[in-house]
């Protein structure tokens, strides 16, 4: 599998399982598509199925299914703002409990829209972070 040879960061600090689940698409994808962004988008978009982005990895969220607005819709002609592996379609108490274990400050008092802006900044931060490390 070739996908598996340069898998991104984040998926390779995360379960088997999503590992598995972005190298197959991806392979799949370069296939159908050839080498280049439309089949790591393929990938991605069937990883964001399945898992989200917690810090600096991906977790299996608790049910399948598109995670933003742009990953539900039919018509990718005028693309719509992507969350960046926050699944912004959880509830707000799965939300707070994701800002807890980052310790986001102020989050009790967040609307689910601030909610998900902030996990998407946490995460940016921990993806720095374990890219400074690396």
């Amino acid at each position: 599998m070739p996908a598996r040879e340069d898998l991104p960061g984040t998926i390779r600090r995360s379960p088997k399982k999503a590992q598995d689940t972005y190298a197959k698409t991806l392979d799949s994808a370069i296939e159908q598509y050839g080498e280049g962004e439309r089949a790591r988008r393929t990938a991605m978009s069937s990883l964001k199925h399945s898992f989200e982005k917690v810090g600096d990895h991906w977790e299996p969220k608790g049910r399948k299914g598109p995670s933003d607005a742009q990953a539900a819709r039919s018509n990718r002609a005028r693309p719509a703002e992507t969350a960046s592996g926050v699944d912004a379609n959880a509830s707000k108490t799965h939300l707070l409990d994701i800002a807890k274990r980052l310790e986001i400050s102020g989050r009790s008092r967040m609307t689910k829209a601030e909610l998900v802006d902030a996990i998407q900044k946490a995460n940016a931060r921990a993806d720095r972070k374990a890219r400074a490390r690396s």
